[in-house]
C-alpha cells in the first residue's frame, strides 16, 4: 500500500494505492492525524488506486470517519471500484460515508 497527500485549498486528497488491509494501520492513521493536525477541513480518500478493502481496512477507514468528526473535520470517499463498492455495501457501510465517483467533484463538495 502506498499513501500519497494533496492539499488543494483547506481539503487533503489522500491517495491510497493497493489494498487497505492491517498493514496500513499505523501508515494511515498517523497520514490522517497529520492532516488534523494542519487544521485542515477536509478528507478526501480517493480510493481508485485500490482493488480491496479487509476487515481490517473497514475498521481503518471507520476510524478515519470518527476522528475527522471528533476533530470538526469532514470526509468524503471517491472513485471506490466495483469490488469496494460491493465490499462497503455489503458490509452496510456503504451509508457511514459521502462518497463520489469521480475526485474532482469529491474535492468540490467542500465549496
Amino acid at each position: 500500500m502506498r499513501i500519497n497527500t494533496q492539499d488543494y485549498n483547506d481539503v487533503t486528497v489522500v491517495e491510497l494505492q493497493g489494498e487497505l488491509d492491517g498493514d496500513i494501520g499505523e501508515l494511515f492513521r498517523s497520514t490522517i492525524t497529520e492532516i488534523i493536525a494542519r487544521g485542515k477541513a477536509g478528507v478526501v480518500l480517493d480510493m481508485s488506486g485500490m482493488g480491496f478493502i479487509d476487515s481490517q481496512g473497514l475498521e481503518q477507514l471507520l476510524w478515519a470517519r470518527d476522528y475527522c468528526n471528533e476533530n470538526r473535520c469532514e470526509l468524503r470517499l471517491a472513485g471506490l471500484d466495483e469490488n469496494c463498492l460491493k465490499i462497503m455495501e455489503i458490509t452496510r457501510l456503504e451509508g457511514e460515508f459521502e462518497h463520489y465517483v469521480e475526485l474532482a467533484k469529491a474535492v468540490k463538495s467542500f465549496a
